[in-house]
């Protein structure tokens, strides 16, 4: 029936736009994609999901590009969860297509997608050589856009530090703001990625920069447990007392999440046991709705006022009742 192409629309989709041509491509059938083509298959044909110059760019077949891109298929179309053929072929660290698809005229700092564009792309698939060869032909450094805002917010929640060290040296804004997290250094703690956070203080960083769900990167690190980091984020100069974000504060975000040694850290560095703000309002009725006994022992051993009104359940006490009839606290 295909041979004859006598019965059947070629160019006809399913109820998500994908032509025969996409999924042919999609599984890296290169002798159906060159049927399909050479019975008068659409090459830039988009469906829900992108076309198929982006289905094969993200599974790294080169001469499927190839034959797509001299048949005529758009190396710019946007579309589906990655926005673009650049975007993916960096995301899967296919350096040749990345070079294929630039060399063909791929904007490099073409904006939209999950990952925002290209570069952030190929960080977060941890490519350093699709990062470099990004860089070398013109990708923006600082480019805004994406679940993580920028490329440096992007390598540094993902642990690259290879890729953090390249774009520091090429000039990357160590305290640029947007994304998730809000900027590089909140990412890097909340991530637990010690040595991504003493390269970004020992570049500039602002350890008190504020924004993104945490509102710090001290609140962040503690909100992980991340004892190293809190001391040295406390060390350069971290407001133990910063308020904002979902905690409230690093005292608060420390105590949700039972980590005793953290506590102690922020206690003895001068944190207020009584402070407001936050999901919880203080960090005893954060702890008692994470049902963090020994955090709770600890706060009310320090002074923690056991009476204090406010947050998501009204109380210490009213937290620890929903806690024991299997509410979710968190």
């Amino acid at each position: 029936m295909l041979q004859s192409n006598k019965y059947c629309d070629i160019n006809e989709s399913d109820g998500a736009g994908r032509t025969a041509l996409i999924w042919a491509s999609e599984f890296c059938h290169g002798k159906t994609v060159q049927m399909l083509l050479d019975r008068g298959a659409d090459a830039s044909a988009r469906g829900e999901y992108g076309n198929a110059l982006q289905s094969v760019s993200l599974r790294g077949h080169e001469k499927i590009v190839q034959m797509l891109l001299d048949r005529g298929s758009d190396v710019n179309a946007q579309g589906g969860e990655y926005g673009n053929a650049l975007q993916l072929a960096s995301l899967g660290g296919h350096e040749k297509i990345v070079q294929m698809l630039l060399d063909r005229g791929a904007d490099v700092n073409v904006q939209g997608g999950f990952c925002g564009n290209a570069l952030q792309a190929a960080i977060r698939g941890g490519h350093e050589k699709a990062v470099q060869m990004l860089l070398d032909r013109g990708a923006d450094i600082n480019a805004q856009g994406g679940e993580f805002g920028n490329a440096l917010q992007a390598a540094s929640q993902g642990g690259h530090e290879k890729a953090v060290q390249m774009l520091l040296d090429r000039g990357a804004d160590i305290n640029a703001q947007g994304g998730y997290d809000s900027n590089a250094l909140q990412s890097a703690s909340l991530g637990g990625h010690l040595k991504i956070v003493q390269m970004l203080l020992d570049r500039g960083a602002d350890a008190n920069a504020q924004g993104g769900k945490y509102g710090n990167a001290l609140q962040a690190a503690s909100r992980g447990g991340h004892e190293k980091i809190v001391q040295m984020l406390l060390d350069r100069g971290a407001d133990v007392n910063a308020q904002g974000g979902f905690c409230g504060n690093a005292l608060q975000a420390a105590s949700q999440g039972g980590h005793e040694k953290a506590v102690q850290m922020l206690l003895d560095r001068g944190a207020d046991i009584n402070a407001q703000g936050g999901k919880f309002v203080n960090a005893l009725q954060a702890a008692s709705a994470g049902g963090c006994e020994k955090v709770v022992k600890m706060l009310l051993d320090r002074g923690a006022d056991i009476n204090a009104q406010g947050g998501f359940y009204g109380s210490a006490l009213e937290a620890t009742l929903a806690r024991g009839g299997g509410a979710d606290a968190a």
